[in-house]
């Protein structure tokens, strides 16, 4: 089974997206922000998926979180969701995957079986 790690700084959108997540089948933790979310890749080995919002407080954005994520744990999916910022393609890592928000059950669990595969 897959883990997958949402980085969600709104806490109704998180719980939405947990509850999705894990009614598909996944295990999901989750963080408020990127500081957050790195400390948990540090600690755990078993993260196949990152799935983040771009727009967060903290010292970095989910867009440089996404890279960090590419940088140090390759093997990691990586999905980026914004409802404001439409990033350029060249603006997310290789092989990551944009979600537009506001997304659908169906969008989020097609996102995470796909990056999950």
């Amino acid at each position: 089974m897959a883990v997958v790690l949402v980085v969600e700084d709104d806490p109704i959108v998180r719980m939405d997206v947990l509850s999705i997540i894990e009614e598909a089948g996944f295990e999901a933790i989750e963080a408020t922000n990127a500081d957050d979310a790195i400390l948990i890749l540090e600690a755990r080995s078993d993260i196949s998926v990152v799935f983040t919002d771009i727009e967060m407080p903290g010292s970095m954005n989910g867009l440089r979180l996404a890279f960090a994520v590419r940088d140090r744990w390759p093997p990691v999916a990586i999905i980026v969701a914004s409802g404001r910022i439409r990033p350029h393609p060249d603006e997310i890592p290789d092989k990551a995957a944009f979600l537009r928000k506001p997304f659908s059950e169906q969008d989020v669990v097609q996102a995470v079986q796909a990056a999950a595969a």
